[in-house]
């Protein structure tokens, strides 16, 4: 926890971006009736009955000093999607960098061991000298930041049915631009001292 709350504190360096990393599943919905056209003092009316047309796998890039983000759609969440969107952030994202410090939960795709596993070891190698890797405890992922980012793009962005992956990645294409273009960002106000004055319970007594 530390270690997390640590480098938020540190001051903004392009050179070594700290990047918050999760997913999210969003299930794509379509309309089955045609919604009635707003009335005077009515809104515009949806049926309750929709179509289902699968879920797909939201993977969401937070740098929260430079108020940027990237939210990639794919069909699956699995160590091989993980990879390659890890590739991206080293050759597409941040060419500039000399490390990129990744802040991650636990889950079990989120490792440098899944870049073996799509790419030769020496290229494998060279996107993992370019990451650092840092976790949340376990039970703790509110200690990232992009799910309060995520929460926003829900919120302002997803809770409406969206029938199909083009319409999707076209509206969350919009508000990250637009979100990018006003370098949004969240206030983290809790820090590692305020952590250990109310969790100190979960601190060894000496």
């Amino acid at each position: 926890m530390e270690n997390v709350l640590d480098l938020y504190n540190e001051s903004y360096d392009p050179k070594k971006p700290v990047v918050c990393v999760d997913e999210r599943p969003y299930q794509l919905v379509e309309e089955v009736r045609l919604p009635l056209p707003p009335e005077p003092e009515k809104p515009e009316r949806y049926d309750y009955e929709y179509k289902r047309n699968g879920v797909v796998n939201l993977f969401a890039f937070f740098e929260p000093l430079a108020g940027w983000r990237h939210i990639e759609v794919t069909q699956r969440r699995t160590k091989v999607d993980f990879a390659k969107q890890l590739k991206d952030l080293v050759d597409v994202h941040y060419t500039d960098a000399d490390v990129i410090r990744l802040v991650v939960d636990n889950l079990n795709i989120h490792t440098p061991n899944v870049l073996y596993e799509i790419f030769s070891p020496q290229e494998a190698r060279r996107i993992i000298k370019k990451l650092e890797f840092h976790y949340t405890p376990k039970h703790a992922s509110w200690l990232n930041q992009v799910e309060i980012e995520l929460s926003v793009l829900s919120r302002q962005c997803l809770e409406r049915r969206i029938p199909d992956v083009e319409t999707l990645s076209s509206e969350i294409a919009a508000w990250e631009a637009q979100r990018n273009q006003q370098k949004s960002s969240v206030y983290w106000g809790f820090k590692t001292q305020d952590a250990r004055q109310k969790m100190q319970r979960l601190y060894p007594s000496i």
